[in-house]
């Protein structure tokens, strides 16, 4: 019983070291030549204009997050679908019952206009 919590010890020791050694060696051995091209602000290699804080409308990110929701559960509708015919009934209706609830939760989600672009 000792050994199996003497292999996850070593384990969780070397999964710390590892990368706190190879960052801290990078640290120490990258070259180190600053000027102001590489210290300037960038966005995918465009330089910034005008101010770098821009508002984002919260629409987008309700709708980020509903995709989001939606794409784990089709995730976990995938195993389902494919044992479908191997199930038996009362997970057939559990299916069916989930399947219910992602759609109330998309008429919720349509309703409230959280999938209208603009």
């Amino acid at each position: 019983m000792l050994t199996a919590w003497l292999y996850i010890g070593i384990f969780l020791v070397v999964a710390v070291l590892l990368p706190a050694v190879a960052i801290g060696l990078a640290g120490i051995l990258a070259p180190k030549k600053p000027n102001p091209i590489k210290t300037s602000v960038y966005e995918c290699g465009i330089e910034v204009a005008g101010p770098a804080r821009v508002q984002i409308k919260a629409q987008y990110y309700i709708y980020a997050l509903v995709f989001l929701v939606f794409d784990v559960e089709m995730v976990l509708l995938f195993p389902w679908a494919v044992a479908f015919k191997q199930l038996p009934l009362f997970a057939v209706f559990e299916g069916i019952l989930f399947l219910l609830i992602l759609l109330g939760g998309l008429l919720y989600a349509w309703r409230k206009g959280a999938l209208e672009w603009f």
